[in-house]
């Protein structure tokens, strides 16, 4: 078993569905915030995509606004504002009219990826060869929300927002330098030099006016029912959609598992489906508590922010209970 407590919170993609207005997703990311605040998660986060077929959530702080209305005690964040496509100004003002609604329930979660496709990158106005400035955006918003800038953002906060750097490699890097916590997940998790990374984060951690210590949050795509195999069908929505990108250049819409297994399946669509079914933490709550522990042990994380779709909604909400059942055992037991 782990031997610290680790916080659930979890990330909502506001993913679209096969046979539903996708306006619908929204919807669905509010109730799926109630009941996370009901089961006891820590946080709740929700993204940023643009003109992505599948993903419904574009403006974190338009969506962000709606969730602090339908829930009272859970923190609401970002996972993340990709800051190079926004003014840091912008998005202070933003995230300090969250925090004067909702005082002291407001994360700011921060990204670099740029737009998916070149005509996505074309309309926001962005190109590959473009200079990377996300250190020093990220210090020029800090500086805007702790008041110390040239120019005022307002409202003005009466305690700092906290701030966290979703990272790769240099992410993690830069996350020390600037003494912020940061949020590791996707193939970085599976990489040889994960553990370096982590290493050298804590080492060359900066105390900050934000945190005093290094803070590592892992993201995981965790799916729990009652079997494995079940958990395997409900991983497959997802898996196709990614698979079926690589394929059309298109992230789509979940389709129900029955529609999926009635479509021809190339050998290399099935490649790209099984190998992401094996990055997916999907199982039975023993097998998700096993590669949970492990990956806490390995990490050393202090938060678990999981991030999950599937197309059967009644099945996503049973995987949420049941993930917090898990980590409600895990805390009691490392306490005991």
């Amino acid at each position: 078993m782990v031997e610290s407590a680790v916080r659930l919170s979890m990330l909502d993609r506001s993913r679209t569905r096969v046979g539903h207005p996708e306006a619908a997703a929204l919807t669905h990311t509010i109730e799926r915030a109630v009941a996370a605040e009901q089961l006891g998660y820590h946080r709740f986060w929700v993204a940023e995509h643009h003109a992505v077929p599948g993903i419904a959530s574009g403006s974190p702080p338009v969506l962000l606004g709606a969730l602090g209305a339908h829930t009272s005690t859970i923190r609401l964040g970002s996972g993340g504002v990709m800051l190079p496509h926004h003014q840091p100004l912008v998005v202070a003002e933003q995230f300090l009219m969250l925090d004067a609604l909702y005082p002291g329930r407001i994360d700011l979660g921060l990204g670099r990826t740029l737009g998916f496709t070149a005509p996505v990158r074309r309309a926001l106005r962005q190109d590959l060869d473009d200079p990377d400035t996300f250190a020093e955006d990220i210090g020029e918003l800090r500086d805007y929300l702790d008041h110390t800038a040239a120019v005022t953002a307002r409202p003005a906060a009466a305690h700092r927002i906290p701030m966290f750097v979703l990272a790769t490699g240099r992410g993690v890097a830069l996350a020390a330098e600037l003494g912020l916590p940061v949020v590791v997940g996707g193939p970085v998790l599976d990489s040889p030099r994960l553990d370096e990374l982590l290493r050298a984060y804590r080492k060359d951690f900066r105390p900050s006016s934000r945190a005093t210590e290094p803070s590592v949050t892992i993201s995981v795509d965790v799916l729990v029912a009652d079997t494995d195999a079940e958990a395997a069908e409900l991983a497959l929505p997802e898996a196709w959609a990614m698979a079926r990108s690589r394929q059309t250049g298109e992230f789509g819409p979940l389709e129900p598992v029955a529609a999926i297994r009635s479509q021809t399946w190339t050998n290399q669509v099935r490649e790209r489906v099984e190998a992401h079914l094996a990055r997916t933490t999907a199982g039975s709550p023993d097998t998700v508590r096993r590669r949970i522990d492990r990956l806490a042990e390995t990490t050393g994380a202090d938060e678990l922010l999981a991030f999950t779709s599937t197309y059967d909604r009644d099945a996503q909400l049973a995987s949420d209970a049941a993930l917090a059942q898990i980590m409600t055992t895990e805390i009691m037991t490392a306490r005991v």
